[in-house]
């Protein structure tokens, strides 16, 4: 359990490069900003060329020694992820930390390039084929982790494998809920993927709590108002947000598997501590059937783990 720990506990990242998408605003920026801070280089990734270049002089301004590249990635777009996977996998053969942070909530129905529903294919797909497509350079590196971001709305996720892209009936709560729930369920299982190859690599959740965002915005004009009120009122600022997938990214304490999230107000605020992880989102049956579908998906299939965990 962390106590009272913030980004400015993190220790000297001098020589270690990190991945994070979603890298142009919001958690992403924050997760970026800290990661720089302390030495690391830090691979920024969005689909916005204009905004990517701003949020890394945002970065710079706070930190003019701050080691910054860009990464085009559409996660919305298989082709882009193999792409960008591509140009930041010769580039760096070696990489410490991905952090699969970027994301889409409650959003109207709509599909990907590659006709995945959006939230899963945004939140969850795209991360699970950038994650595969990268692993062979985090798995060159000792000590390295994969930290995949969830939500609170995991608690109410379900996974409908029958209608997994909401072709019959679509929910936008339910579709980010499915979505973030399969975050998670992810991170459990490639982890459990990875302790039985042996890899020297980890995978670890974490989840922003309730944190004022960008992500609130753009969805409705009643979610609009709602979250405007509700942000001033009740949510942590984004640097806080932060904290958790910074603190799963950088703490020597974190093990593989785990789930962290603040620690106060049933998780939605405060300090980063260990969270408690929902029984169905380690049901092996349900997270080998998931992976399965996954790799079938994206054509992804993780062969850099060799013999697979099923």
């Amino acid at each position: 359990m962390a106590t009272r720990w913030t980004a400015d506990d993190i220790a000297d990242l001098t020589g270690h490069t990190a991945v994070v998408t979603g890298a142009n605003s919001g958690l992403g920026l924050e997760t970026s900003a800290a990661l720089a801070a302390h030495g690391a280089t830090v691979v920024m990734a969005s689909r916005n060329s204009d905004r990517l270049q701003s949020a890394m002089a945002e970065v710079r301004k706070r930190h003019p020694d701050a080691d910054l590249e860009p990464a085009l990635l559409d996660l919305a777009s298989l082709a882009s992820i193999r792409g960008a996977a591509a140009s930041i996998g010769a580039a760096h053969p070696n990489i410490d930390v991905l952090i699969d942070n970027a994301g889409v909530m409650a959003i109207p129905r709509a599909e990907t390039t590659d006709g995945f529903e959006m939230q899963l294919g945004t939140n969850y797909l795209g991360h699970f084929a950038l994650t595969g497509l990268l692993l062979p350079a985090l798995l060159s590196t000792p000590g390295s982790r994969v930290v995949v971001v969830t939500s609170l709305m995991r608690r109410v996720g379900r996974i409908d494998f029958d209608d997994l892209h909401g072709r019959a009936r679509y929910g936008r709560w339910s579709a980010y809920g499915q979505s973030k729930l399969a975050d998670l369920m992810f991170a459990v299982e490639l982890d459990r993927r990875l302790r039985a190859s042996k890899a020297g690599t980890i995978a670890v959740a974490a989840h922003p709590g309730y944190a004022a965002t960008n992500l609130q915005t753009g969805t409705s004009w009643f979610q609009n108002g709602y979250f405007a009120v509700a942000n001033h009122l009740f949510a942590q600022p984004a640097y806080a947000g932060a904290w958790p997938q910074l603190y799963a990214a950088t703490s020597a304490a974190v093990q593989g598997g785990e789930l962290y999230g603040p620690s106060q107000a049933g998780g939605s605020r405060g300090y980063p501590k260990r969270d408690r992880i929902e029984a169905r989102a380690t049901d092996e049956s349900t997270g080998r059937r998931l992976w399965n579908a996954s790799v079938q998906a994206t054509g992804v299939g993780f062969g850099a783990l060799g013999t697979p965990a099923d």
